[in-house]
């Protein structure tokens, strides 16, 4: 298996411990029953219990709510590790490093004490739902209205694309308040009257993650639900979202870091034309491109998790972190493609199903064309220069 923290100067050597842990763990707990989890859209939740009891899930949430107290770089190993074992179907990466934020940072001490624990255990699967079937990476045509009600709030709406959606037992919403239009984050629990799911989606890669559908109608959420103040949720999103976008920014640099691996395996004992086709020089140009490129990405990614570290990572520099790193991953991914011949379209190879999982990565987590949006609205500002 590929090292992914070979020559980086952000992983020290306290770190390779629980690489090494976590390696072994996705190796018997994960890699086996990929092909069970892709046919049946959804993974075991005992995964889910085996990754809290081995410390995998939300490691920097503090030492009194149940968490190890460790940073951020603890998340980047388990989502490499994870990418390198082939283990799309867990939603750890959008549990731990996206969801379990908001309750660490905008929730009451009383939702602490109750959610996070349970998040490091395993035991309550977390989702964020913001995207509906007619606004995606625009919050503002954002339908779910919430709605003053005695003693709370009803909450009406659908959802759509919500990764963890059958599994979570607590999501986080994403919804406008009827009588201002400004958005709010609200608490969905397992159970609540009127909360229901849709179908798993069929989806083209991350076959073993599941994604869904999510309907309330007239669900009624207590004011010990909202997360945070009413009418704070946009500034909330825009807090969250560097470490959001740096996490799939690094899964993508260890997916391509990954693929290239694979590729240079199978080219060596491919044969073609009486030679491996490792010894054409059209394979080696494309190969030392790829590298050098995803090389260079590395370093870029590398020092946004420093900067991530020291808390200096801007919404700008993640969503260029976002940006390079997913669309290199699909030019690797389909250079490797084109590497493996026919074999690159049988499913039974590792690379085929890069590919597949490859192209929504420009799409969630704000699309290409907003992270071209968000730079370029930098480049023409009258402060830039």
């Amino acid at each position: 298996m590929i090292d992914l923290a070979s020559n980086r100067r952000v992983f020290g050597e306290e770190l390779q411990l629980f690489r090494e842990s976590t390696r072994r763990f996705l190796k018997d707990h994960a890699t086996p029953y990929r092909k069970e989890w892709s046919e049946k859209g959804v993974v075991d939740r005992v995964v889910w219990d085996k990754a809290g009891a081995q410390g995998l899930l939300c490691p920097s949430v503090p030492e009194e709510y149940g968490g190890l107290g460790l940073d951020f770089r603890y998340h980047t190993v388990v989502t490499e590790e994870m990418v390198a074992a082939e283990a799309d179907g867990p939603g750890f990466s959008v549990h731990s490093d996206i969801v379990t934020p908001y309750l660490m940072r905008h929730g009451s001490e009383q939702q602490k004490q109750k959610y996070l624990p349970e998040c490091v255990s395993g035991n309550l699967i977390t989702a964020i739902a913001m995207t509906e079937p007619a606004a995606g990476s625009d919050l503002k045509g954002i339908n779910s209205r919430l709605t003053q009600a005695e003693g709370g709030h009803v909450l009406n709406g659908s959802k759509t694309f919500i990764s963890n959606g059958q599994l979570a037992d607590l999501i986080v919403v994403v919804c406008k308040n009827k009588h201002d239009q400004r958005l709010s984050l609200v608490l969905v629990e397992r159970g609540m009257e009127g909360f229901s799911r849709g179908k798993n989606l069929d989806k083209l890669g991350l076959k073993a993650q599941d994604t869904s559908e999510l309907f309330f109608d007239n669900v009624f959420i207590p004011d010990s639900n909202i997360l945070g103040e009413l009418g704070n949720g946009l500034q909330y999103l825009t807090g969250e979202l560097p470490q959001e976008r740096l996490s799939i920014a690094l899964s993508n640099s260890a997916a391509a870091r990954c693929a290239i691996a694979n590729t240079v395996e199978y080219v060596q004992s491919r044969r073609a034309f009486g030679s491996a086709v490792a010894d054409f020089q059209n394979t080696q140009f494309v190969l030392a491109e790829l590298d050098a490129e995803v090389s260079a990405m590395q370093v870029f990614i590398d020092d946004c998790i420093e900067r991530h570290l020291q808390c200096e990572l801007s919404a700008l520099t993640a969503a260029k972190a976002k940006l390079l790193a997913s669309e290199l991953n699909c030019k690797v991914v389909d250079r490797c493609v084109q590497l493996h011949g026919g074999y690159g379209f049988m499913l039974e190879y590792p690379i085929t199903r890069a590919y597949a999982n490859a192209r929504i990565q420009p799409i969630h987590g704000g699309t290409s064309e907003i992270m071209k949006h968000i730079i370029a609205r930098e480049l023409f500002s009258p402060s830039h220069g």
